[in-house]
């Protein structure tokens, strides 16, 4: 199998997919899914959910071998933290 290839540099990716996230898929997988990943393919918009990045990038990839994961942690800013500081969004 050949090693997937990433298009786009950090910054775009991260860009791409917030606004994705932002403009619609967030409405869609907000309620009762607080704290799962989303993993989002930035160029076609599709998206799957899961309580961890691995298995939910790995559906991504079964449908789209091309895509262009970015993930995110449903009602947090990021998926990961280090320290004491919360990364939960102030809604």
């Amino acid at each position: 199998m050949a090693a997937r290839q990433r298009r786009y540099s950090k910054e775009e990716l991260a860009r791409r997919g917030l606004e994705l996230y932002e403009s619609s898929i967030r409405q869609q997988v907000e309620a009762g899914n607080e704290g799962k990943i989303v993993a989002i393919d930035i160029e076609t918009g599709e998206f799957e959910v899961d309580e961890n990045v691995i298995p939910a990038t790995n559906r991504l990839f079964e449908q789209y071998p091309n895509a262009q994961p970015w993930v995110i942690r449903i009602g947090y800013r990021a998926v990961d933290h280090f320290g004491a500081r919360s990364l939960k969004h102030n809604l």
